[in-house]
């Protein structure tokens, strides 16, 4: 069975067996289904997905999990508009319900957060109320509301939340279900009577399960060897299933970055459809982001489908290319997490590192050809001097319209900074994001030239872009002595004499992956930090535990709450940020994670990426596209 072929689901048949899974985004404008919804599931569904799940919906008011988070009862007209913008593609399409419990948040509700028994949450440490019969009873007939009115709105379906953030989960499991009536003698009785509310609602429609099958807690947690016997008491009610892991105790582990090899539940995946036993198509979630990945699945029979969101966040017509014969032009998931992971106070937008377009259709410009319907051979050349991310996608962006263009970059390889990026620990994929842009400004024949430095008369008789990137920033701190190395040194192969001190004033993946890449070849390491854990900002990308106790594993020591004030020949002097209280440090070389400072060393009326101010491969990838939108008419563009 191909990636690519149909499958029948329930009663529908779907075109692919390609899923987009359910997953937060913030694109609601209060708690609806929003026009900015809609765009975002039409490109999917134009693109090839074979089943798509809306985002989940809370079935009752006492649930908001987040700012934005969708309420069934106020998505009816949302869920409509994505029926009819993906009706035309043949794509099954479902509605998400469920219910977070006490991994929900009271800040807007200001109500008490509901659970099966009063266990505090592992995450926000808030004590929840035992919900007694009269709970259950409307969260039961809150399904049933929210299965009825998708079935109104037209969708096909809908898909039962009993995963990671799920109250029906915390039913499930002894960590959270501590009770002393029916509900914890029998701790799938809670999903029966859901399942057969949403049942009888949907009619002949699709119900879907998303269920943890392994909460990484075996203490007390499901485990896989309890998961068949919770399949088996839900599989009458359902038409697929799709067989995921986590729980509180284990945040990341669900939708965990790059420092987790994909496929991880394959093995989990193929023991639960043994256990199916063919009543029902079962389908892998796990980071697959790969379709030759994707279709050893099915090939070897670990799953019916499978689930490629992040996939098809960064590429939308993932299905469509692979129809085409075009694997090679599918845009990666590099799996960093940084743009499409977006339950967090900030309230971002979903998209993609990648694909800054993601989340933001509505408001892409349209891209109209050429000016003056002049043919690619008449069109005004471009130089764009910089062969980073912003360069290469100005580049791919303007070549995609048939405009002439050179990419000029003095180093011997193309990447920037991002090519620097994937050396450092565990960041490798990053490198496959440069690897597709290289490709796709050799099949758009664009003339790159490697090693060549522009200088100023370069810069006229055409239109010029720079991207450049950037240079080190500042010192904070006085050098008396020693070895101090920017971290592009580093990578570029500086040696260093041990011990060797991280200083990372900015807490993203700079720092740690540069102490667990000094570690890793040996050298007695440490990292500094003014804040009072190491790495801040990986909470945003779900690493933030992770990395910190990879480090710690690693043997880093972690000098947290402290600011570097002087660089000696063997030692560092750190201040105490709280008591101002100084401290000697051994140190013989100091590696700066330091923020960096636009190159300005070339004039330009245009400038994109780290050249207007560094920050993430994000910022360099969307402003290199909107310089190129800048210096062509706007109609159809490029994807």
């Amino acid at each position: 069975m191909a990636l690519t072929e149909g499958i029948g689901i329930g009663t529908s048949r779907a075109p692919s067996r390609v899923l987009f899974g359910p997953h937060e985004t913030n694109l609601a404008r209060e708690r609806d289904i929003s026009d900015r919804h809609v765009a975002y599931y039409a490109a999917r569904a134009a693109g090839g997905a074979g089943v798509l799940v809306t985002e989940t919906a809370s079935v009752h008011d006492s649930d908001r999990p987040y700012e934005r988070a969708p309420l069934a009862r106020d998505c009816g007209p949302g869920w409509a508009a994505v029926a009819e913008a993906c009706r035309p593609h043949g794509t099954v399409v479902l509605a998400g319900l469920g219910h977070s419990g006490s991994q929900g948040s009271s800040a807007f509700s200001q109500r008490a957060l509901w659970a099966p028994s009063r266990v505090p949450d592992v995450a926000s440490r808030e004590l929840p109320m035992e919900m007694d019969q009269r709970h259950v009873d409307a969260l039961v007939a809150g399904f049933g509301a929210g299965a009825e009115a998708a079935m109104r709105s037209g969708l096909h379906g809908v898909e039962v939340q009993a995963g990671q953030f799920s109250l029906v989960r915390q039913f499930l499991s002894g960590l959270t279900n501590q009770r002393g009536d029916e509900y914890g003698s029998d701790r799938t009785r809670l999903l029966r009577e859901v399942l057969a509310a949403v049942r009888e609602a949907a009619g002949t429609g699709i119900v879907g399960l998303r269920l943890s099958c392994d909460e990484l807690a075996p203490w007390a947690g499901i485990t896989p060897e309890a998961a068949p016997e919770i399949v088996e008491a839900a599989v009458e009610w359902i038409d697929y299933l799709v067989v995921v892991r986590g729980s509180a105790m284990g945040a990341s582990a669900t939708h965990p970055d790059l420092h987790t090899e994909p496929g991880f539940n394959i093995d989990l995946c193929r023991d639960v459809r043994a256990a199916v036993a063919g009543r029902v198509p079962v389908v892998l979630q796990g980071s697959v982001v790969d379709p030759d990945q994707a279709q050893r699945v099915l090939d070897d029979g670990a799953a019916d489908l499978v689930e490629m969101t992040r996939a098809q966040i960064a590429e939308p017509d993932l299905v469509a290319l692979l129809r085409a014969g075009e694997r090679e032009r599918i845009r990666p998931c590099v799996l960093c997490n940084q743009k499409c992971r977006v339950r967090d106070n900030r309230n971002p937008l979903v998209s993609c590192v990648a694909n800054p377009v993601a989340g933001h259709e509505t408001e892409e410009p349209p891209m109209i050809g050429l000016p003056d319907s002049r043919s690619p051979a008449e069109a005004d050349p471009v130089l764009v001097v910089g062969g980073g991310p912003a360069g290469m996608e100005a580049a791919r962006v303007l070549a995609s319209q048939g405009r002439p263009v050179e990419l000029v970059e003095r180093a011997d390889r193309l990447g920037g900074m991002a090519s620097r990026a994937a050396e450092v620990g565990g960041r490798g994929r990053l490198r496959e994001l440069v690897d597709w842009q290289s490709a796709e400004l050799r099949r758009l024949g664009v003339r790159v030239r490697l090693g060549v430095e522009a200088g100023e008369n370069d810069l006229t008789d055409r239109e010029v872009l720079v991207a450049t990137g950037s240079a080190p920033g500042p010192r904070s701190y006085e050098i008396r002595g020693g070895t101090v190395l920017d971290v592009t040194e580093l990578l570029d192969g500086a040696e260093t004499a041990d011990p060797v001190l991280v200083f990372d004033p900015v807490g993203d993946a700079v720092g740690v992956g540069i102490a667990e890449l000094l570690a890793g070849r040996g050298s007695a390491t440490a990292i500094v930090t003014q804040d009072q854990v190491v790495g801040t900002q990986l909470a945003i990308t779900g690493d933030l535990a992770d990395a910190n106790a990879r480090l710690q594993r690693a043997g880093v020591a972690l000098q947290k709450r402290s600011l570097l004030r002087e660089v000696h020949a063997d030692h560092v002097v750190l201040e105490d940020v709280f008591t101002a209280e100084r401290r000697e440090v051994p140190a013989a070389t100091v590696v700066h994670c330091g923020h960096r400072l636009p190159d300005t060393s070339l004039p330009a009326e245009r400038r994109a990426g780290d050249n207007v101010a560094p920050r993430t491969v994000h910022e360099a990838i969307l402003e290199g596209r909107r310089a190129a939108q800048r210096m062509s008419v706007p109609v159809g563009g490029p994807r």
